[in-house]
């Protein structure tokens, strides 16, 4: 039998991806089952990967939960921050899990911890047997609200951020906010920055709400009502704008916003600067380079401005290289199919995007933002 020229054979699929966000209190409290509310519970086996800081805080109480519970837990402990999304962490953490035995489909691995813990270990899970599944547990304001939150998963490669990973849905995230209450004001800083991206970017009620309570949650590590409510928004918001795009088809992305100019800082400067100050600081230049071309009001960039200072957010201005930033935007390009796609606020809440941003803009806005701490600095001496 012979097959006839022209002959071809399509396969099309469709892979559903459901998981869901639980806001949970007090998630290691054994009278609680979120953490064993997914998978096999009875004679049952869970992998359980805890940032090193989380467990000098929880791992007594997070070994006595799985053993209240009669589970069989491997825990193990990995460094966090950006200096441990390597290649070799995730090998570690195969290396490990191919050590402890667990059933492909009914006892999900708990990733415990920030972003890059979340990040390495979604990734592990993905790639172990062909896929398994996992929870994600995040610790810092960063994980809360940006990196747990999607299906992104991965770790740096050849001094690139993320540049090996994939997407791949957790079962299930738990959102524990009094897991907040141990964060340095630094780290809490951090994930804000991601908070405001969102509400300059997409969101005007956010955006109010970090005006006019964002410096008093902050204070209380988001313990209290308002932070709640700042917390659940910012969620929200970006589960709108992911859903629809979790596989990332359409490169025009509002989230995006912070992290075109931020990749090539935050590679240069490593734990010096954290992701969310990399962002911020990309996030000013955004703001100044929508002003100069007239796409920003004013009266608008003056808020986005003043917000970062209420804030107390202090980016440091003296880290922006407009060398560094462009190549950054070169690679992005590269990462968006292309095109620049690089957004800019158009008004508080609100964006567009541009395709032919050039270096001299890059050079220009760093110099708008030197000028105006400067001028800030003046004004507060002549007083």
């Amino acid at each position: 039998m012979s097959t006839a020229p022209g002959t071809h054979w399509q396969v099309s699929a469709t892979r559903r991806i459901e998981y869901d966000l639980l806001n949970v209190a007090d998630v290691f409290d054994p009278r609680s089952d979120a953490l064993l509310s997914m998978g096999r519970v009875q004679d049952g086996r869970r992998f359980v990967v805890v940032d090193a800081c989380v467990h000098a805080h929880h791992g007594a109480r997070i070994c006595a939960y799985f053993a209240q519970h009669r589970v069989d837990a491997r825990i193990i402990t990995l460094p966090g921050g950006e200096g441990g999304k390597t290649l070799e962490a995730w090998l570690s953490v195969l290396r490990e899990l191919d050590g402890f035995p667990i059933h492909r489909r009914d006892e999900p691995v708990i990733a415990i911890g920030g972003g890059v813990l979340t990040d390495v270990v979604g990734y592990a899970a993905a790639s172990y047997r062909r896929g398994v599944p996992h929870i994600k547990v995040p610790t810092t304001l960063m994980g809360y609200v940006d990196a747990a939150v999607g299906i992104k998963t991965g770790i740096n490669f050849n001094g690139h951020k993320n540049r090996l990973g994939n997407f791949e849905p957790p079962r299930r995230v738990l959102l524990d906010r009094s897991l907040l209450r141990t964060l340095s004001p630094r780290h809490l800083r951090n994930g804000l920055c991601e908070i405001v991206k969102l509400a300059v970017i997409r969101d005007a009620a956010l955006f109010r709400l970090l005006e006019q309570h964002g410096a008093a949650s902050l204070a209380t590590a988001f313990q209290d009502a308002r932070g709640g409510d700042i917390l659940d928004r910012a969620i929200g918001g970006m589960l709108e704008e992911l859903a629809p795009n979790l596989h990332e088809e359409e490169l025009a992305r509002k989230v995006d916003f912070g992290h075109t100019f931020s990749y090539g800082l935050e590679t240069r400067h490593g734990d010096d600067l954290l992701h969310g100050e990399a962002v911020l600081l990309d996030i000013l230049v955004s703001t100044a380079i929508a002003r100069r071309r007239s796409l920003l009001g004013a009266a608008a960039a003056e808020r986005i401005f003043a917000v970062v200072d209420h804030l107390g957010l202090a980016p440091d201005l003296a880290l922006l290289d407009a060398e560094l930033m462009w190549q950054s935007l070169l690679d992005r390009v590269e990462h968006r199919n292309g095109l620049q796609r690089v957004p800019l606020p158009a008004a508080v809440g609100e964006c567009t995007f541009v395709n032919d941003i050039a270096r001299a803009e890059i050079e220009a806005s760093i110099q708008t933002l030197h000028d105006r701490t400067t001028t800030d600095h003046d004004r507060i001496a002549e007083r």
